[in-house]
């Protein structure tokens, strides 16, 4: 087990206050990934995915009494994968952090899991999975550059037809707020486009960041006909944050949380299914407040959407393969290396 060190492809975490860590198991192809904020977040979640899994995800909820998080999880191995929270906690609890009780402090980390145990890897861990660990590598490995692509939560994701990954996207809103998309795309869909190498989160590129590809020139039938991962019962999922400096209640980030939901449906196709989990989690640090808060929230949810979008094509397009018999190929395997790799 290691935790990643920034590697090419990478990023930057572009919200003051936010580190990002990565940490692997590669012989059993899995990951987690942790987002850990300098000062506690106020936090929400929204949960559209048939099949979720997850850890205190219900005290997100805006009529719960805690409001912010210490850090945010993704992890992969299924419901193994929830132990890396707990080794997530322990690290920051070393480092001092947690909601304070009396002399007891307990650090909040939500968390919500991806189903990555069908990809190869060697998943016979017997009586001790190794998500506690990756949670407190992940967590301790949390700094501003992080990689991109086949690493942490997105080390052993897939979709129905191309490797998946981690990948993330920023934005900043009109009236000065930033946005930032962190996912970790296994999805029971695709996000192309038929058997081309175009994604549907296309018109929301900046540059050239997924190959800078657009759309086709035309969008056959057959580009919209389902394709699914597996077999019918096969869990999947897109799992991710978004996270902004904006000043937000609790309730506003549940609002932000759902309106980037519409992010997985712009990039995925189809979204929100009966065996997917997905979920995505916002977060709020409150270093700019919104000076219209109906407009300004609303201009959030947009771009945060947006980047959701953005993410999960960045996400694909610098992925690589597994290396076993019978792994779903990379993007770059089908259409040649990603130029901004």
């Amino acid at each position: 087990m290691s935790a990643s060190a920034p590697s090419c492809p990478a990023a930057e975490a572009t919200i003051p206050g936010l580190l990002i860590g990565h940490a692997e198991n590669r012989r059993a192809a899995t990951g987690v990934t942790a987002l850990v904020f300098d000062a506690p977040a106020i936090a929400s979640v929204s949960i559209l995915g048939g099949a979720p899994g997850g850890r205190d995800t219900a005290l997100l909820e805006p009529e719960m009494s805690v409001e912010r998080v210490d850090a945010l999880l993704l992890s992969g191995g299924s419901a193994f994968g929830l132990d890396a929270a707990g080794g997530a906690m322990s690290a920051l609890a070393a480092m001092g952090r947690g909601f304070p009780v009396g002399p007891v402090r307990v650090p909040i980390v939500p968390q919500a899991i991806l189903f990555d145990l069908l990809n190869g890897g060697d998943k016979h861990w017997g009586a001790h999975p190794p998500y506690w660990e990756l949670g407190r590598l992940a967590a301790e490995a949390a700094a501003p550059r992080f990689a991109l692509g086949s690493v942490g939560a997105g080390l052993g994701a897939t979709t129905a037809d191309l490797k998946g990954g981690f990948g993330t996207a920023a934005a900043e809103s009109r009236a000065g707020h930033r946005v930032q998309a962190f996912v970790a795309v296994n999805a029971i869909g695709t996000a192309l486009i038929g058997d081309g190498p175009h994604f549907w989160a296309a018109p929301y590129e900046h540059g050239a960041e997924f190959g800078g590809l657009g759309l086709p020139a035309e969008i056959l039938p057959e580009a919209l006909a389902p394709r699914l991962k597996g077999h019918a019962a096969e869990p999947a999922t897109t799992i991710g944050a978004i996270v902004t400096d904006a000043a937000l209640t609790k309730p506003q980030a549940k609002r932000l949380a759902i309106m980037a939901q519409d992010g997985i449906a712009r990039a995925i196709r189809p979204a929100h299914a009966p065996m997917d989990g997905d979920t995505l989690f916002a977060a709020a640090t409150g270093a700019r407040p919104l000076a219209e808060p109906m407009r300004d929230l609303a201009a959030l949810g947009l771009l945060a959407a947006d980047c959701i979008a953005r993410a999960i094509a960045i996400a694909v397009h610098r992925a690589c393969a597994l290396p076993y018999p019978g792994a779903l190929p990379a993007w770059r395997d089908r259409f040649g290396p990603p130029e901004s790799a």
